[in-house]
């Protein structure tokens, strides 16, 4: 069927967009980009009362039926019925094509959970060449036929480091392209109101971030409460980019961000949630220009307590830009030409703030893990230089204080007004977690509480105990592991961790969504501007809580997956190679081992131990020589060789070189727990 200029289709898709005046809502085709046949269709939504399930609102994307309306009026075009909600965003389908001589061939997936191979038929394949990677949809193509694969896109050569994280961003669906109609709208925005903003350019508030930060989000000031009634205490003042003031609700802009709830970071490139213009330049905090922000200045008493605080949006100048290792050098005797003329006015009043505050988080005792992170760095050439676990410095703990006591006060502000918010909350861990948890500790002759409710210094203690120990890094995973989810929500239940009554995310709105709705909600409260949350964001928090806790997810999920497909392309070229690892896991099948260099992971069958059957002891986490009682368990050093990397996958296969220790502390498991393996000749 032929349809005119500016028509829909009579079935399609449609992003609601917004509420008109009458409170109807309202849509546009999703797929109006592709299209690009002028201005985007306005169509209202019919929607239906006693209709089973929940009503659909702004944000979601909807299967309708479509007409065209003979009368245009109000702005619409067309009405549309719904037929179903669908979901925000697919995991779309990747993988390895096999060409055929004669045409078509087959798809290997590169997720590790899809095992079955896809038969691609002729004519389905496009142009895609043979070992290219490829993303595509399983259909059935014929009214008989099984399903099959269709290519709907070229990816290129997946063995290239270069493509590495953009396969996590084409896996996970993350959105990476701007529509246009968002990009028109950055280009559009209005120069910002100054009015009624405080001038706080006279204060030299400094941004301290990564070295190779581009955006700049947080601003710190620190100085000695000059009021006698607060003798030893602190003022410190902590300014945040005031994205509100750009990123208005309802525009497009402001639902791509939504949709995109949070920036993905990889070792080569950002994802960001908000476009360039926004996030590098007009609400970086960069140094020596003018910025609109949105500022909490926070009183702290000698003993670290906060006594009082007060919002305030306003306008600053950042007086400099350090990086963390920067500010540290200079407070550790070694300041550089830009951190010296800083030193006494600026630093040093930091650090004796973050003194003071520390004395009150040492006593409120959060979860005191401290777990080292990877680095993968990434060198001209697009490939991977190095990975390094960099150094944490009080630097970066100062900074995460004064991020922390900042939300506290967003959270404590919004509450005291009775306005609605999303809370970053983080439950107690589950019984089923703590029994596991206990469990292991034993195999250490370590004791964990048998109350069903624990607090964060109960975990403190057992950290404490093992500290000194060789696997104490694996001790603080296995607890980390045994913790719940953190998420956003608009009930409040506390966050567990950081041991806080109330919690939101405030500091951060360049990168997360949620700090943006807290934003918003305090400009609401606190009648700072006409852009506050609307009654209709209120009305939406649930939803919205929701999705951005899930692209929050999606985020760690690609990232985590790229770390590993990098580190197994570095290590491509190093099979056969010896490594000093660690077992961090023990299961039915084999063990889980992380390399003390590059903290690499990787698995080792248990068909490849040694030339007898090994049987799983759950209760020590280790594997057993039935006949030697041999024994790997979790945590013990060991020596390894890599037989296998699959960068694709982000999949290393290893060797056991080293012998596993004689005995064990409990008995062999019963002949019935046994798993049986074949011998395979390994040495022995």
């Amino acid at each position: 069927r032929i349809r005119g200029l500016g028509s829909l289709p009579p079935v399609g898709v449609i992003d609601i967009v917004g509420l008109d005046a009458a409170g109807e809502l309202y849509g546009e085709p999703a797929d109006w980009e592709a299209v690009d046949e002028g201005p985007i269709p306005r169509v209202l939504i019919l929607t239906e009362s006693g209709k089973e399930g929940a009503a659909p609102g702004v944000g979601d994307r909807v299967l309708c039926d479509i007409s065209a309306l003979t009368e245009p009026a109000g702005g619409y075009s067309h009405q549309a019925r719904i037929i179903r909600r669908l979901e925000r965003e697919r995991r779309r389908l990747l993988g390895i094509f096999e060409r055929a001589e004669r045409g078509g061939g087959t798809i290997r997936p590169i997720d590790r959970k899809q095992m079955k191979d896809w038969r691609v038929d002729v004519g389905q394949e496009g142009e895609a060449l043979d070992g290219e990677l490829v993303r595509f949809d399983i259909a059935k193509l014929g009214r008989h036929q099984l399903p099959g694969a269709r290519i709907v896109e070229r990816l290129g050569n997946p063995n290239s480091q270069k493509q590495i994280s953009l396969i996590a961003v084409h896996a996970h669906g993350i959105p990476d392209v701007f529509p246009a109609r968002v990009e028109d709208e950055v280009k559009a925005l209005p120069p910002l109101d100054r009015a009624g903003r405080e001038d706080l350019t006279g204060t030299p508030l400094i941004t301290i971030d990564p070295v190779d930060a581009r955006d700049h989000d947080d601003a710190v000031w620190a100085a000695p409460d000059a009021d006698p009634n607060n003798p030893g205490g602190y003022i410190v003042l902590v300014a945040i980019a005031d994205v509100a003031g750009y990123v208005r609700p309802g525009t497009s802009l402001d639902r791509e961000a939504e949709r995109r709830g949070n920036s993905v970071y990889f070792p080569d490139r950002v994802v960001p949630m908000l476009p360039e213009r926004i996030s590098t330049d007009l609400c970086s905090l960069r140094e020596g220009e003018l910025r609109p922000c949105l500022a909490v200045r926070m009183v702290f008493g000698a003993d670290g307590v906060k006594r009082r605080h007060a919002f305030t949006r306003a306008l600053m100048r950042s007086a400099a830009k350090l990086s963390y290792q920067q500010a540290q050098a200079a407070i550790d005797g070694t300041p550089d030409d830009k951190t010296g003329p800083l030193l006494e006015p600026i630093l040093k009043p930091l650090w004796a703030a973050y003194a003071c505050v520390g004395k009150a988080r040492d006593k409120r005792g959060p979860l005191d893990l401290d777990l080292p992170e990877r680095r993968i760095e990434v060198g001209p050439d697009g490939q991977v230089a190095r990975v390094t676990v960099p150094e944490r410095l009080a630097a970066h703990r100062l900074i995460e204080e004064f991020m922390i006591q900042a939300n506290v006060a967003a959270a404590e502000t919004l509450e005291s007004k009775h306005t609605p918010l999303v809370y970053r909350v983080h439950d107690q861990p589950s019984k089923e977690k703590l029994a596991a948890l206990r469990t292991f500790l034993q195999t250490l002759d370590v004791a964990l509480p048998k109350q069903s409710v624990l607090l964060p210094e109960q975990f403190n203690a057992v950290l404490a105990k093992t500290r000194g120990i060789e696997i104490a890094d694996l001790v603080s995973e296995v607890v980390l592991r045994s913790q719940s989810q953190a998420e956003y929500n608009p009930e409040n239940y506390g966050h567990f961790g950081l041991n806080l009554r109330r919690y939101a995310h405030f500091t951060s709105p360049i990168r997360r969504y949620a700090d943006l709705i807290v934003h918003r909600a305090l400009i609401r409260a606190l009648k700072l501007g006409k852009d506050g949350l609307t009654d209709d964001g209120i009305s939406r928090l649930p939803d919205v809580a929701q999705a951005i806790s899930d692209t929050e997810r999606r985020a760690m999920s690609a990232e985590r997956e790229t770390t590993d497909r990098l580190i197994a392309a570095h290590l491509c070229e190093k099979i056969g190679a010896t490594f000093q690892a660690r077992i961090s896991g023990v299961t039915k099948s084999g063990l889980f081992v992380r390399l003390k260099e590059t903290g690499a992971d990787g698995f080792i069958a248990i068909s490849t131990l040694s030339a007898e059957y090994f049987t799983y002891d759950e209760n020590q986490r280790a594997l057993i020589g039935e006949r030697s009682r041999e024994t790997y368990r979790l945590g013990d050093k060991v020596e390894v060789k890599l037989v296998e990397a699959v960068p694709t996958a982000g999949a290393l296969r290893f060797e056991m070189l080293s012998d596993g220790s004689k005995g064990t502390r409990g008995p062999v498991p019963s002949p019935g727990k046994r798993q049986v393996r074949r011998f395979t000749g390994r040495r022995k």
